[in-house]
């Protein structure tokens, strides 16, 4: 997320200066810039801008390759992860309710009219560019409850979701399949300017009353598109909003190709990336991705899918005290829909449509929103190890996404993630159980560093993890006290043996399959019974599946022993909490007798002072009598 602060001194309008890179340790409220070249200027951080805020950046600085060379060569031990992030220059505003943050100013509705109204050259400009499929995705109902549960399971040092059985994180091959944007290509970053005016005048066609803004009022563009007045007004059907929307957008657009055309599809392609695929909080939309659209042809040569990955990654990060995620939430809630399906929060549709954002929708939840939070940490601290769907795209038919088989290349790597001033680290190998290893992070055109397991078993995994994480993962209501993780270190033990046993299953499965159809050939053929290679490969498969078999037996009795060990260490943690409660409720009866006997003991001297009252004032009576009596 970027914005900026006004230049100071003189017009600022072509000067340039180096940016600073800060590297931010966790805990640590200062950064330790990176040594560059001086002059050194802050870059833009995007603060959470109100409808109507204008913001003025700090300019012109590299974003380039050149300055972040050197910096990202450097190697990082897997569990002390660094987030590389421009200094922020406003905070963003914190305390924002959910809906409103989730809940697109650009709906999916204006996105497809405007579409729906370019003229067919204009379309087929934006196929080759790479971004047809993600414009004619339907648009998805939020679901904030799971996006915020998810938020709350989020780790800002290791950038990875931590839940009960491991690490978990989306990746480019996630964005690749859900969205069909492009993960491959070139980094997307470039140079920020400290006045945009002169570009924008130039590459939009549109007049910017501020000399010195970087940013361009979202209702100017959709005004210059023909869908300024974009209401769905009361009674009106979708069918009939749409067909509005459209027939006012195809009024307004270019309809040959030409200096107007390049106007529009620019005006379109900065409403896009400014708002949906790396949307913000604040209404204004950025220039910061318009020198990337001066040349339309490079246009789709950028890896738009993996800045998506890189600006959601980096708004998960934020402070917990925020709710709601910026950026393009909708992947976050496709990838829990595709990988954790037990939830129940989505319902499959359409399939075999690509991208799978097309394959699902939200399952509507009537429910309190702090309600179903709470529920969704129950079910992620119970949900099955099985029902994790750890690779749920296969079968799928890559031919027909020409997006994913571009990708695969950056598929299952660490690399790190470029979008404009922010580059963050995707840690592949925590996801792989692989916690722990030292592998050096290469730059974004080497492809990254393909992950390879150094780990000597998964129980070592589990143990690190559940030592690091133990007391974390837990966040329902009704998971036992674990403080130092035993229970989940052997329960993701557990997790582990039980997901070994589905595979080798499956490979059982598959052997007794072949072993079968052998039997038949041989049997059936006169030619088969007359080959002895057939008898050998019967032989040879039927040794496999009884191998397969003994260790499938085997499997499940360490299963077995491992349930008996998790109930023990369950009722272990649980007798060690009542042991450590006894003192306290022993300490507690102590003060409460001590102060029942100091009550007591105030009222027995405030009996003591009556009495004492009561026996002077009759020896005072018995004086007075005496003197009476004299």
């Amino acid at each position: 997320m970027e914005g900026g602060g006004e230049g100071q001194g003189g017009d600022g309008g072509g000067r340039r200066r180096k940016k600073s890179i800060r590297r931010r340790q966790l805990g640590e409220g200062t950064s330790t810039a990176v040594p560059e070249a001086s002059p050194v200027a802050p870059m833009e951080e995007e603060p959470a801008v109100m409808p109507g805020d204008e913001d003025d950046p700090v300019g012109p600085k590299k974003t380039g390759r050149d300055a972040l060379s050197v910096a990202f060569r450097r190697r990082q031990p897997a569990c002390r992860l660094h987030r590389w992030k421009a200094t922020p220059l406003m905070s963003p505003s914190e305390g924002d309710n959910i809906p409103s943050e989730l809940r697109s100013r650009l709906g999916w509705s204006v996105v497809r009219a405007i579409y729906q109204g370019f003229p067919d050259f204009q379309r087929t400009r934006l196929e080759e560019i790479g971004f047809g499929p993600f414009l004619r995705l339907d648009e998805l109902t939020p679901d904030v409850a799971l996006i915020q549960a998810l938020k709350e399971r989020w780790d800002p040092e290791c950038h990875t979701f931590l839940l009960l059985w491991g690490h978990m994180i989306p990746t480019l091959e996630d964005v690749a399949r859900i969205t069909g944007l492009r993960v491959d290509g070139q980094a997307v970053t470039g140079v920020t300017y400290t006045s945009y005016q002169e570009m924008v005048e130039k590459l939009l066609g549109l007049k910017v009353t501020r000399e010195r803004s970087s940013l361009v009022p979202r209702t100017r563009l959709q005004a210059s598109l023909g869908v300024a007045d974009a209401r769905h007004q009361t009674g009106e059907g979708q069918a009939e909003y749409m067909a509005q929307l459209t027939s006012n957008a195809r009024a307004a657009l270019a309809e040959e190709e030409g200096a107007a055309a390049d106007h529009d599809l620019r005006r379109f392609l900065i409403l896009v990336i400014g708002k949906l695929i790396l949307g913000t909080r604040g209404d204004p939309v950025s220039c910061r991705c318009l020198p990337l659209l001066e040349d339309l042809t490079q246009v789709g040569s950028y890896a738009w899918g993996a800045a998506l990955l890189a600006h959601l990654i980096d708004s998960l990060g934020t402070s917990s005290r925020e709710t709601g995620v910026a950026g393009f939430f909708p992947l976050l809630q496709l990838w829990a829909y595709c990988h954790l399906p037990s939830l129940g929060r989505g319902v499959p549709r359409r399939r075999g449509a690509v991208p799978l954002l097309q394959r699902w929708r939200f399952c509507r939840d009537e429910r309190s929103l702090r309600r179903q939070v709470t529920l969704i940490h129950d079910a992620l601290d119970t949900v099955p190890f099985g029902h994790v769907q750890w690779t749920p795209y296969v079968g799928e038919d890559d031919a027909t996404q020409p997006w994913v088989e571009r990708g695969h290349p950056y598929f299952g790597r660490d690399i790190w993630l470029h979008c404009f001033n922010t580059v963050v680290p995707l840690h592949h190998r925590l996801v792989a159980r692989t916690l722990g290893l030292h592998q050096a992070l290469d730059d974004w055109e080497r492809r990254g560093k393909e992950v390879v397991s150094e780990a000597a078993s998964d129980e070592d995994y589990f143990r690190a993890y559940a030592l690091k994480y133990g007391a974390q993962v837990y966040k329902g209501s009704r998971r036992p006290l674990d403080p130092e993780g035993r229970i989940s270190s052997v329960e993701g033990i557990l997790h582990s043996t039980i997901q070994q046993r589905y595979d080798l299953q499956a490979v059982v499965d598959q052997l007794r399959a072949e072993l079968d159809r052998a039997q038949q050939m041989v049997g059936g053929d006169s030619s088969s019974r007359e080959d002895p290679g057939r008898f050998i490969l019967e032989g040879q498969l039927a040794v496999a599946a009884a191998r397969a078999e003994d260790a499938l037996a085997q499997l499940r009795e360490r299963e077995q022993e491992l349930r008996t060990a998790l109930a023990r260490t369950t009722t272990l943690e649980v007798e060690m909490a009542e042991l450590r409660l006894r003192p306290e409720a022993a300490e507690v009866a102590r003060w409460r007798q001590e102060a029942e006997a100091a009550a007591r003991w105030q009222q027995e001297a405030a009996e003591a002072r009556r009495w004492r009252q009561e026996a002077e004032e009759a020896a005072r009576l018995r004086a007075e009598a005496g003197d009476l009596r004299t």
